[in-house]
């Protein structure tokens, strides 16, 4: 058997050779075959997932039929929902849909981006770190009634007992025109907010840990301070990632159901006051669709297609935001 052929220092023999025989091989037809059935059933999972969220729409709009044809865009428009007259109009539970995500969206991601930051910039000492950073996480494990029943009996006490001299101070505004005596607005959007924090954290953690170090050792070394990093390097190009958590709580917030039922006063009307009861679209499934006769059941439906393209027309719309914010970041990645 012949030697291995000695290096060029001339005391170790060249194996080099030997690798880039190994490396530059022909794939196998075991892996070409398990190449091709991985790439089907890839296929195959994508293409579920589409037909199951067609199935979902079809079967929705099937059973909204009878009430889209006998209410047309009047059942948007109306503010009554009266089964005995046979009589739905959803407005209030669309503007309580979008107010109270809204209050959700405007705290949780501020309080959601603030806690990524501290997470992911070295604020605190890495155990102290985890420790938060578990604590964040179990929050979405908590079930939905117990943020409602939490909600109930310590979030309304407490906001009543802080509103009260709000209201007087401030009653003229429209925002604070009348007292807080149970379920409302407030509470509701405050609970939500709480809920959205783990997703919007984790999503902006990770989009902020993934901003390269470099961009920061060459802010640094321009002479750049820590906050003039964080607000003009790592926000900015982890911008992207952000944006993309904070349409991702949106959703949550718009499909949450029994936390709001409990939580937002379930009341046919709207106002504009952060302390009036309300309603939102997914509080109205889940209080009507046990005792619906055929007909509510028909405009339930309806009001549950509204509810799914509000969704996708705002994820949609996320979506285009997002990748135009970040069209001008994509070559420092």
């Amino acid at each position: 058997m012949a030697n291995p052929a000695p290096s060029r220092s001339g005391n170790t023999p060249d194996l080099s050779g030997a690798f880039r025989s190994r490396i530059a091989r022909p794939p196998s037809k075991w892996q070409r075959g398990s190449d091709i059935a991985f790439r089907w059933v890839a296929h195959a999972f994508g293409a579920g997932v589409v037909l199951l969220l067609l199935a979902v729409v079809i079967e929705v709009m099937r059973h909204a039929s009878s009430a889209i044809g006998a209410y047309g865009l009047s059942f948007l428009t109306g503010s009554v929902w009266d089964a005995n007259r046979s009589t739905f109009g959803v407005l209030p539970h669309i503007v309580g849909t979008l107010y109270t995500s809204l209050i959700a969206l405007v705290i949780g991601g501020f309080l959601g981006i603030t806690v990524a930051l501290v997470l992911s910039q070295g604020f605190l000492h890495r155990r102290w770190e985890l420790v938060m950073k578990n604590v964040i996480e179990l929050l979405a494990a908590i079930p939905s009634v117990v943020y409602g029943l939490w909600g109930i009996f310590v979030m309304i006490p407490v906001l009543r007992a802080q509103v009260a001299s709000l209201s007087k101070q401030f009653g003229n505004f429209p925002l604070f025109s009348t007292s807080l005596n149970g379920p409302g607005i407030l509470p509701a959007g405050a609970v939500l907010a709480i809920m959205i924090l783990p997703t919007v954290t984790a999503i902006s953690r990770e989009a902020m840990a993934a901003v390269p170090p470099r961009l920061a050792a060459a802010a640094y070394g321009l002479g750049a301070t820590r906050w003039e990093v964080i607000f003009k390097v790592t926000l900015p190009t982890a911008a992207g990632g952000i944006f993309g958590a904070l349409v991702l709580g949106l959703g949550r917030a718009f499909g949450e159901t029994m936390a709001l039922a409990m939580l937002v006063g379930n009341s046919n009307s709207f106002g504009w006051s952060l302390f009036s009861p309300g309603n939102t679209l997914a509080a109205l499934l889940a209080n009507h669709f046990p005792e619906a006769g055929a007909i509510e059941v028909s405009a339930l439906m309806y009001a549950a297609a509204v509810l799914l393209s509000i969704t996708l027309v705002l994820n949609v719309i996320g979506s285009l935001i997002m990748q135009r914010a970040t069209s001008g970041l994509r070559g420092l990645k």
